[in-house]
């Protein structure tokens, strides 16, 4: 006999995703989510408070942990981090915009092949980085930037760094996918070498990188044809 799976606490999911969509407090509406769980799961009250205090006593040193290197980030844009980084790359005559990105994207999958994950990121490397760099290479060749072109130029930095990491880790033989799927296809019989998996990720990355390349040229079109003085008739 088997017995029927109670897919109710499942309500929980549902009340993180209508949490987001509403924008409330990210802490009430975990609060809520655990609520919803252990209520459509019979759990006692008592279980869900301790529950709830293990959680909180398990992560209370992971915002120290995501906000030193925050504050670190930003004295260094205070001191000027960004304009000499601006500088920096104004000086290179055969840099561009697409040009940078595409030894960024080379550099952030290579190292997320290698299980560096870390060394990249939004908030540590596109904005206070990348991103002015990808800016000052344009507007060193092309003068004051459209304001919706530089907003582009921003959102391909973060998709730059996106597509490395995304597919640079898969490549990784201790990432987190690879073992979960071996350990499942162990589970089912068949015994797969990790590093047989990871090594077919090798064709995905590649073609990834040439693909977000070409992507990158035609970011480099599209500021020339953008940033192009009008034709009086």
């Amino acid at each position: 006999m088997q017995s029927a799976v109670n897919l109710w606490p499942l309500l929980g999911i549902a009340a993180v995703a209508a949490g987001f969509l509403l924008r409330a407090n990210p802490v009430l509406v975990v609060i809520v989510a655990c609520g919803v769980t252990g209520w459509a799961a019979h759990l006692p009250v008592m279980h869900l408070l301790e529950s709830l205090g293990t959680a909180f006593i398990k992560t209370r040193n992971l915002p120290l942990i995501l906000l030193l290197p925050l504050a670190a980030i930003g004295l260094l844009e205070r001191f000027g981090l960004k304009e000499h980084a601006q500088a920096s790359i104004a000086r290179i005559r055969a840099a561009t915009t697409g040009r940078l990105l595409t030894v960024y994207l080379l550099a952030r999958e290579i190292a997320a092949a290698f299980g560096l994950t870390s060394l990249g990121g939004h908030p540590n490397m596109v904005r206070p980085l990348v991103a002015p760099m990808a800016e000052a290479a344009a507007e060193a060749r092309h003068g004051q930037l459209p304001e919706p072109l530089r907003q582009h130029i921003r959102a391909m930095s973060a998709a730059t760094d996106n597509v490395g990491l995304f597919f640079g880790e898969d490549v990784f033989v201790a990432f987190g996918a690879i073992v979960l799927m071996q350990t499942i296809l162990k589970a089912e019989g068949l015994d797969v070498d990790p590093i047989r998996m990871a090594l077919w990720g090798i064709p995905t990355a590649v073609t990834a990188f040439v693909i977000h390349a070409w992507n990158l040229r035609r970011l480099d079109a599209r500021i020339r044809r953008e940033t192009a003085p009008e034709v009086a008739p």
